[in-house]
């Protein structure tokens, strides 16, 4: 197991997420950013046994991307991010997370493969240790697993 006896993840969402359920349900489904933090919530026990670990999980989400960003530096250790549109437009995003020594997966709600152009190219994946998307809300539990699997020696 890693040095740590305990883990602070970070699970943190970008721009709009905020208003998940009711944006574009026919893309991103009608459960509300409550309802995946609860569900994540819900299955850490689970995790901590699974991992062997004490887990501790903090939700963040920010429309603001200064925000966003200053929440990355904080010390974790580890986060799932989806960054939303940020994914395919900030720089300043990208060159943070190529700066900060943190170990993150980027997951995404929609299949952004299948999505138009622009939202086809990630300017953040290159500086995760891996990329989940596609799968709805459970792409956070699949991304949150191979995270704590790279934590765990």
């Amino acid at each position: 197991m890693t040095n740590h006896k305990k883990l602070k993840i970070l699970i943190a969402n970008g721009v709009n997420l905020d208003i998940l359920g009711s944006r574009q349900p026919e893309i991103y489904g009608f459960q509300q950013l409550k309802d995946l933090e609860n569900g994540l919530s819900e299955r850490r026990l689970e995790l901590q046994k699974f991992f062997g670990c004490e887990l501790e999980f903090e939700f963040f989400q920010s429309n603001h991307e200064g925000a966003f960003l200053d929440e990355l530096s904080k010390p974790w250790d580890g986060a799932v991010i989806n960054p939303a549109a940020w994914t395919h437009t900030s720089l300043a995003l990208a060159d943070r997370l190529a700066g900060i020594d943190l170990k993150f997966v980027e997951v995404h709600i929609s299949n952004i493969s299948r999505r138009e152009e622009i939202r086809q190219k990630s300017l953040t994946a290159k500086h995760a240790i891996g990329v989940v998307y596609g799968f709805g809300i459970p792409s956070y539990i699949t991304g949150l697993f191979g995270l704590l699997e790279s934590l765990i020696d």
